[in-house]
């Protein structure tokens, strides 16, 4: 990739690598009883903006970390629109499932890029390049929808070296939309990564000038 992307995950797997467990060990706290899921996977590919309205019942031992990684939307949106005060939760509780603002098609395509960008990295550094992507949109310094950041050409520069190769177009493994899944459960926390890019590789004198977050494989992530 040329200028690319970030690391914020949030996962057992992939925070306890990225943020040393703080932020994740309370939310993984939240212990939960049994129940049934009523909701359809947030994964679906059908190119719409999931969970308008639905609920979730919680099931033992899931928490809200998990629950917000199963369907794709930021734990922080999740406690809030349940007004939650605790990271306690009840037996056969009902959550409401806040409404994602990235779209499944928008969810494929990031998880195609996330495969092209980082085959052969550990889960962590997956999770870390859709960050990257997510801290994008969110930044002003960036176009603010997914297909734009990974479509961007400045200065006829490929922001991503998959588009320009066209390995953005091959399908996206299971790892790689349980990584996307993940970064958007963690949106808005982490350290705010906007590049990653291999060190051995690189000649970019501007990109190795940036700030370092942190090192996951052979990808450095950057801002």
């Amino acid at each position: 990739m040329n200028k690319s992307i970030t690391t914020d995950s949030l996962s057992s797997r992939a925070t306890d690598t990225l943020l040393g467990g703080n932020k994740m060990n309370k939310l993984k706290k939240l212990v939960i009883a049994s129940g049934l899921i009523l909701s359809m996977s947030a994964f679906t590919l059908n190119g719409t903006t999931e969970a308008a309205t639905t609920t979730h019942k919680v099931q033992s031992g899931e928490t809200y970390w998990k629950i917000a990684t199963n369907f794709g939307v930021p734990v922080t949106s999740l406690m809030k629109v349940n007004n939650a005060t605790s990271s306690a939760l009840n037996v056969g509780q009902n959550l409401v499932i806040p409404n994602s603002t990235i779209t499944a098609a928008e969810k494929d395509l990031m998880a195609r890029l996330v495969r092209a960008e980082a085959v052969g990295e550990p889960y962590a550094g997956k999770v870390a390049v859709a960050t990257v992507i997510l801290n994008r949109v969110s930044s002003p310094d960036f176009p603010n929808s997914v297909r734009e950041v990974i479509y961007q050409i400045s200065n006829g520069h490929y922001a991503f070296t998959p588009v320009q190769n066209g390995q953005i177009n091959q399908p996206a493994d299971a790892a790689s939309k349980q990584a996307v899944n993940e970064a958007l459960a963690f949106r808005g926390q982490g350290k705010g990564s906007l590049f990653f890019y291999n060190p051995k590789t690189s000649s970019s004198n501007w990109i190795l000038s940036r700030e370092v977050t942190v090192t996951i494989g052979n990808h450095r992530f950057a801002k």
